[in-house]
């Protein structure tokens, strides 16, 4: 069986229409986008942590922030990256707030979502063998750098590790992939 990750769906022209909206205040419009976006929203988080609770305060955070914010919205990119920018990092702040009881806990999710996204991301490419090779911590960290693009601080917040730490197994990570893709 192949699993398929949820993906936001296929943003048009007018998403920017409906966060404009938002920022004017229109309601109905904050309820469209949760309408659109949740269900994929709350998947994605659910894989990063494998608390329910943490991740519906996330959720409905994010759209507070969403409400927030809509009106110094700048169209640089695609809107869901903006919202999946912003669910991330309100799940950190739920994780700050409630660590988990181990970092083995945070890393265990993590597992499941780097066997089934990492491959659709990367393919059957070299990188994504090399990827593969890795040591699940190492993966991890890359996973919430590379593939979320969570700086490492925020990185290490998800996966309740210092930093420091996230920074050393990012740099072996890099080493061991460059070894590989010689």
């Amino acid at each position: 069986m192949t699993l398929v990750t949820p993906v936001p769906p296929a943003h048009a022209a007018d998403d920017v229409d409906i966060i404009r909206r938002i920022g004017r205040g229109d309601r109905g419009a904050l309820e469209q986008l949760y309408d659109d976006n949740a269900g994929w929203l709350t998947v994605r988080l659910s894989r990063r942590c494998g608390n329910p609770e943490l991740v519906d305060t996330a959720l409905q955070d994010t759209f507070l922030t969403i409400w927030k914010k809509a009106s110094r919205y700048q169209p640089t990119g695609d809107v869901g990256a903006w919202i999946w920018t912003i669910a991330i990092r309100r799940l950190i702040d739920q994780l700050r707030k409630h660590p988990p009881p181990s970092p083995t806990a945070a890393i265990a999710p993590l597992a499941d979502v780097i066997d089934q996204e990492v491959p659709l991301a990367l393919g059957h490419t070299e990188l994504g063998e090399a990827f593969a090779s890795l040591d699940p911590e190492l993966q991890a960290v890359m996973a919430a750098t590379a593939l979320d693009g969570l700086t490492n601080s925020e990185a290490a917040d998800l996966l309740g590790i210092p930093t420091g730490t996230v920074k050393s197994r990012l740099s072996r990570a890099r080493l061991m992939l460059k070894e590989q893709l010689r």
